[in-house]
């Protein structure tokens, strides 16, 4: 009996039951592969292929779209203006003359973020009045002949808005909108890696239980052939048959139970799998055994492991760019309380005024709030906004450092329960096996043996469940210091796909003008 059961147990297809209900096109390519799913390859996979990585990753893209449209504020800008004057000259004696003066003029224009900007060019001059009065003629800044001058003029901003400026504000944030999109994708990132791990592993616990429901199943079926077989000779009761016969029925009601808990992680795993834009699903034939134990991290290890997750955790160094931003904010406000203090002056711009001979202005304008209200209101908020964000700073780096003290924890404890379980594992079997030799003998019966057997599938769903837990221990511990906001290292991501054009590095600016 105990060879027939080790050759049903051999041969019987585990994995029938837990076979996924639509194959898609890319598990059919897939379908002769023999090597086993790891964890690493799926976190490639996720690095590669994950379409919300990839979407996190097109931010790059808008961090850039950022910087160009601040720096519109300062885009040099050219002109071309035409104006023409039609004016007359009158006395009293009623002598009328018409005159017509204009210009074309052909500038370009620069601003800087310190808030002054300037322009130059050339003016062509046309019409007849600089023929008739020689008043009418600005004697310097000429070029080839008479009516074509050199234009040039200005403006400057010498207190409020000198050096910082809403223009040059916006651009500082712009360009601080770059590491802000790392942040980004490393926080999403890390979130699909941890959740792409987790997955891993409660696809590869349910395979494992599928398994050992699987062969309690193909026992339990064997043993009803033989109890069938006694009971038609006589040598036992009839209601030994009914008694196995249920065993077998709730078994098999445990099986597609398991096959059904097998197909559901089977299609949140896919979705941590891609290849051509479409999710792979994972075959129960590709589940590993789980690792076995790996030493705890020491104190000077997990104190290591603290000031690392204060500098590579995304919730931290958010608030690095955040305050940044803040001391932007906080430098402007301060420059609002300035009075306004302008200057502007150039060649004049008006026909008229160009053609009787006034070639040049000059303007100062000086404005000052009497309460500073606007200013000391702006000053106000923003230092608030850094007092808010220095307390919440504060409590994140307390935070990971707590992540990294309850990880430990979770590690420990799971390690201690794996080996808790592996004893009472052992034990359930020896206790089933000798049961089978005490039924064997007649010494015990069909319903001992049934609770012996459950007593086993038991212990070793608890085992399987302590090994996914302390994987998950491991995995966490990871997140908590910050490594899984990294990419994956590249030799991984190579066997799988071109690390170039990784999801986490979509939006990567290439060389060019910008």
């Amino acid at each position: 009996m105990a060879t027939l059961v080790l050759i049903l147990i051999l041969f019987f297809p585990v994995g029938a039951l837990a076979a996924p209900v639509i194959d898609h096109s890319v598990v059919q390519a897939q379908s002769v592969r023999t090597e086993p799913l790891t964890i690493g390859e799926v976190l490639a996979r996720i690095e590669l292929t994950h379409p919300l990585l990839r979407a996190t990753g097109v931010e790059r893209i808008q961090a850039r779209a950022k910087i160009l449209k601040a720096l519109g504020a300062w885009e040099p800008k050219f002109h071309n203006i035409t104006d023409v004057d039609r004016y007359q000259n009158w006395n009293f004696l009623s002598v009328t003359h018409e005159h017509t003066a204009g210009f074309n003029d052909s500038k370009l224009e620069v601003g800087h973020p310190w808030g002054f900007s300037v322009h130059g060019g050339i003016r062509q001059g046309f019409g007849d009045r600089l023929w008739h009065s020689m008043a009418g003629v600005i004697p310097d800044a000429n070029l080839f002949y008479e009516q074509q001058q050199m234009i040039f003029g200005g403006s400057f901003k010498l207190l409020r808005g000198f050096m910082i400026n809403d223009e040059y504000a916006e651009y500082q944030k712009a360009e601080l909108a770059g590491p802000m999109a790392e942040i980004t994708v490393a926080q999403k990132r890390q979130d699909l890696y941890l959740a792409g791990a987790v997955q891993y592993w409660d696809w590869q616990v349910a395979v494992k239980q599928a398994e050992i429901v699987q062969r309690a199943l193909a026992v339990a079926e064997d043993r009803l052939v033989q109890v069938e077989g006694l009971a038609k000779g006589g040598k036992v009761a009839p209601l030994d048959v009914v008694e196995v016969n249920q065993e077998v029925q709730n078994r098999r009601e445990a099986a597609i139970a398991a096959q059904r808990k097998v197909e559901y992680e089977q299609y949140n795993l896919s979705l941590f799998l891609w290849e051509h834009g479409e999710p792979v699903m994972p075959r129960p034939e590709w589940a590993p055994e789980f690792q076995g134990e790996t030493p705890l991290p020491t104190k000077e290890e997990i104190a290591a492991y603290k000031v690392e997750a204060k500098e590579d955790r995304p919730e931290v160094r958010n608030y690095y760019i955040e305050a940044k931003m803040n001391n932007i904010d906080l430098k402007l406000a301060k420059n609002y309380l300035l009075p306004k203090l302008n200057f502007a002056g150039g060649r004049m711009d008006t026909p008229g005024d160009w053609g009787v001979g006034v070639g040049y202005h000059f303007g100062a304008q000086f404005a000052m709030p009497l309460f500073q209200r606007e200013g000391r209101g702006k000053v106000l908020y923003a230092e608030a906004e850094q007092q808010q964000l220095v307390m919440s700073q504060l409590y994140a780096e307390q935070q990971v450092s707590v992540d990294v003290d309850n990880w430990l924890s979770a590690q420990v404890r799971a390690r201690d329960r794996v080996k808790a379980a592996t004893e009472a594992l052992r034990l359930a079997k020896t206790l089933e096996e000798g049961e089978r030799k005490r039924y064997n003998l007649g010494a015990s019966t069909v319903l001992f043996v049934n609770l012996r057997e459950r007593n086993v599938v038991e212990s070793a769903y608890q085992l399987y469940r302590a090994q996914a837990d302390y994987a998950v221990a491991r995995g966490g511990m990871l997140w908590a210091r910050g490594v899984l906001s990294k990419p994956w290292p590249t030799e991984s991501l190579a066997k799988y796909g071109d690390p170039k054009t990784a999801a986490g590095l979509s939006g990567q600016p290439v060389a060019g003008r910008d």
